[in-house]
């Protein structure tokens, strides 16, 4: 339950949603036109591909990426509840360096790009996932949807609602809405190379971080 919620968590929440929103939009623009920043609709596809004889693989190692990611985050920053000092800085920069390498395997037109990307979204989703007992998630909107909807079904039943975690949630909903919106925008104009604003903005992000926690 979250009683009080910082700015810095705000902001920090709402750019790392936007990150994933933009990252997102351009995988699903790009050539291979798949999702990476969360894996129900991945495992869906591959699970009908293998049912039907089809291409299962290519999927499923989006899946594993993400998953690979996720690996990276437990032994770099550890506890998965957000605790101001832990190395997110160190994190951060392995997720511009892995979405670094995603743009340049993506100009080449190769699916390696997808896995690479995945595997930063899996990372950052897996970096921050618990606040006060609040259960966080940066990368996808399913469960912040949810909860949104619970909340605003009590609230409408007249019981109370923790304001403050129903205002976390809905400043994550837009950030990734919005990065997503950007990310469109942007992939018109600039196509692949898009995916530097993203690069830019988590390495400028993890400076910051390291900056104010020594």
């Amino acid at each position: 339950m979250i009683y009080r919620l910082p700015r810095w968590i705000m902001l920090g929440g709402a750019l790392l949603a936007l990150n994933a929103g933009f990252v997102n939009s351009l995988a699903l623009l790009s050539f291979a036109h798949q999702a990476v920043s969360h894996v129900t609709g991945t495992i869906t596809v591959a699970a009908s591909a293998w049912s039907t004889g089809g291409g299962w693989l290519p999927p499923l190692w989006i899946v594993f990426s993400f998953l690979l990611g996720a690996v990276i985050s437990g032994v770099v920053v550890g506890n998965e509840s957000l605790t101001a000092g832990r190395r997110y800085g160190v994190a951060l920069l392995i997720e511009a360096t892995l979405l670094a390498a995603a743009w340049w395997c993506l100009r080449q037109q190769w699916s390696a790009g997808e896995w690479l990307a995945s595997a930063a979204c899996g990372l950052q989703n897996a970096m921050v996932a618990t606040y006060s007992g609040s259960v966080i998630r940066t990368t996808h909107l399913t469960g912040i949807v949810s909860d949104i909807g619970s909340w605003l079904g009590n609230r409408l039943a007249g019981r109370a609602v923790n304001r403050r975690q129903l205002l976390l949630h809905t400043i994550l909903l837009v950030g990734f809405v919005s990065g997503a919106a950007v990310g469109s925008q942007l992939y018109a104009l600039w196509q692949i190379d898009a995916l530097w604003t993203a690069i830019i903005l988590v390495t400028v992000t993890a400076l910051i971080y390291q900056g104010w926690r020594r």
